[in-house]
């Protein structure tokens, strides 16, 4: 691929690339010419063998990002073994869902550990790297991609501690656009709609919070995983160079409503 939206010889580290939204945006950057360093607690079989396909490289660094503990490890294990980091996807998440009155100070933990945390302090190792490599003469942009929700614009129901990291990430988004957008780094986010993944299977399995989710979607349908490639790609390559601080949603127009 050739022109604004290539990303040959390009490295993408994606966490939670197993399945879903994560492995879809793992492909799309491979599929536009990025080698990929996949990073999360399962082997991501299928993600490696689809991307090896695609005639790209493919890297699986095994952590647990339940806590900071593996985070010191990502990027130098991404150096070594590919050469070189210019992209991160910030995917890995989880979620608990239960009344307000009812949730746990261990659900509000293990939501924010993953979901807000660990994405802030892998972002600041990534960080450092792109800053320092920026200093010492490279002239590409380095490009970070949260994946931040519609829960960072709406409050949500029964799900107090991801609407509290997902809000979290957004304001963490521009922040990290004010210090570092004049430094050589991109710092952007998606925020999918309601995507068919294992997040929302409990949703789609309430018959009544499905049919009310889907009559308030302009596109009539449920997204699919597939459908954050392109935005993906575009914050990643130099298409998006002027691009800083932004939330894109990817939501079948449901914002808009």
């Amino acid at each position: 691929m050739n022109g604004l939206f290539s990303l040959s010889g390009k490295v993408a580290i994606v966490t939670g690339a197993n399945t879903g939204i994560g492995q879809s945006v793992a492909l799309a950057l491979a599929n536009a010419g990025a080698d990929i360093a996949a990073v999360g607690r399962t082997p991501p079989t299928e993600t490696e063998a689809k991307v090896n396909a695609l005639g790209r490289r493919f890297l699986h660094i095994s952590a647990d990002l339940s806590s900071t503990k593996p985070i010191p490890t990502i990027l130098p294990a991404t150096l070594e073994a590919l050469g070189r980091a210019d992209i991160l996807v910030n995917n890995a998440g989880t979620i608990r869902r239960a009344d307000a009155v009812d949730f746990t100070e261990e659900d509000w933990d293990a939501v924010m550990d993953v979901n807000l945390k660990s994405v802030f302090f892998l972002t600041q190792a990534f960080g450092r790297h792109a800053i320092a490599q920026r200093a010492a003469g490279q002239t590409h942009q380095s490009k970070i991609i949260q994946i931040a929700s519609l829960l960072s614009f709406q409050g949500g129901i029964r799900v107090p501690s991801y609407t509290a990291a997902k809000s979290g990430l957004a304001g963490i988004t521009k922040l990290l656009a004010n210090e570092w957008a004049a430094k050589g780094v991109n710092v952007n986010a998606i925020a999918p709609g309601y995507i068919v993944t294992n997040n929302t299977e409990a949703l789609r399995a309430d018959e009544g919070r499905a049919r009310d989710i889907l009559a308030r979607i302009p596109a009539g349908r449920w997204g699919e995983a597939s459908d954050l490639g392109g935005a993906a790609v575009f914050l990643a390559s130099s298409a998006s160079d002027y691009v800083h601080g932004t939330i894109l949603p990817v939501d079948g127009g449901w914002l808009a409503r």
